[in-house]
């Protein structure tokens, strides 16, 4: 067992050079973290502690910093002087030391420069709290570490922050893209914000027209967003991002139809029941309606533009005919299946793609919706 005595101390205190206390400090560090002094010993080594925190050398008290990492008996107080030091000494303790609790961390994300902020960001975990006050500095570099950490948590209401903090961030936006899993509304969005900069792309680097661009955007938005909707979703959770959608009124015609044309009937039913305003379970019974009277009624109501009616009457009939399960080669199946009902039914399409027909007919629904819009508002300032 390692023995401190105050003969140590005094050593200590007559020694000139900067190398040896450094040496020291890492010495007497290490055999503390080692967890092998008495009380005693421990004592003394605090002691020792406490006086190298005032050491004018940073190299003294960065051996110490490195040393005392790890270990969960350092004192509070001890812990928390070296995080709050220059960044070469304060680093290991942001980083790694459990002794600082997340109202240590906090305040440190509000009182120290950055590069502070970045070492608690780099922590091996981070909690709501503590990502949230890392946002909330509004500094970039910490946040795009932030999100590119694996062991950091987010609340959803923090996800928003970000976004809206940090809207033209192309760091943060890549980082956040590729984490494991995001709040489906989180991920809309985001779709929706990059889709933004890849239409100023199109606009500026090749020659297409404003509205010809918004056109390509939407329909690789829509297919984005219902790329996010899995078999393994939650029935709860794409009623939120129908909800989301509707509010955003990114709730489009076609994305509805997309929806029910690739197999994604949980989406096309929670939309049709937001539409309609009845809730989900009415439109599903509406939907599988053997007759055709309670589609009918429940698309009426959702207020659809009747021009989209046949092509959604031939969908739902290739989902009543297709026992369709979500796995790939079903969606293959049911997507080979909707095609050549639409070319039996449409016969001025001439695609075997279904992507390209989806455009095709979504651009005339969008566009007879977006007229009626326009009437509506015409005849509302005339009267």
């Amino acid at each position: 067992m390692a023995v401190l005595t105050q003969r140590d101390v005094a050593r200590l205190l007559k020694e000139h050079s900067a190398a040896a206390r450094a040496e020291t400090a890492a010495k007497i560090g290490a055999e503390f973290s080692g967890g092998k002094m008495d009380s005693p010993a421990r004592a003394i080594a605090e002691e020792i502690f406490r006086m190298m925190l005032r050491d004018a050398e940073v190299r003294v008290r960065k051996e110490l910093s490195e040393s005392l990492k790890h270990s969960p008996l350092v004192p509070h107080d001890v812990a928390l002087s070296l995080a709050k030091d220059v960044i070469d000494v304060a680093e290991p303790m942001l980083m790694f030391s459990q002794v600082l609790i997340d109202e240590d961390l906090i305040e440190i994300v509000g009182t120290q420069p950055s590069s502070s902020r970045v070492a608690v960001a780099r922590r091996q975990t981070v909690s709501s709290a503590v990502s949230d006050a890392l946002v909330k500095s509004q500094d970039e570099d910490a946040v795009v570490t932030l999100a590119g950490n694996t062991g950091a948590e987010f609340s959803e209401v923090t996800y928003e922050r970000i976004l809206d903090t940090f809207p033209q961030s192309g760091a943060v936006k890549h980082n956040l893209a590729h984490r494991a899993r995001l709040p489906i509304k989180v991920a809309e969005r985001l779709v929706s914000m990059v889709s933004d900069r890849l239409r100023e792309h199109l606009v500026t680097h090749h020659d297409l027209s404003v509205d010809v661009a918004a056109d390509l955007i939407l329909e690789s938005r829509e297919r984005a967003t219902l790329g996010l909707v899995s078999s393994g979703n939650k029935a709860a959770d794409i009623d939120d991002l129908v909800a989301h959608l509707h509010a955003s009124r990114r709730l489009t015609p076609s994305i509805v139809f997309r929806a029910l044309c690739t197999g994604d009937l949980v989406f096309f039913e929670s939309a049709m029941a937001r539409l309609a305003g009845i809730p989900v379970a009415n439109a599903h019974e509406l939907v599988h309606d053997e007759s055709p009277r309670g589609l009918e009624i429940l698309y009426r109501r959702a207020g659809l533009p009747k021009e989209m009616y046949a092509a959604v009457r031939v969908a739902v009939n290739v989902a009543r005919e297709v026992d369709y399960d979500g796995g790939p080669d079903d969606r293959e199946r049911y997507r080979t299946r909707t095609i050549e009902r639409f070319l039996t039914q449409f016969e001025e399409l001439d695609s075997d793609n279904l992507d390209y027909l989806l455009a095709k007919l979504g651009r005339s629904f969008n566009a007879a919706d977006a007229a009626r819009d326009d009437a509506g508002l015409t005849e509302a300032a005339a009267s």
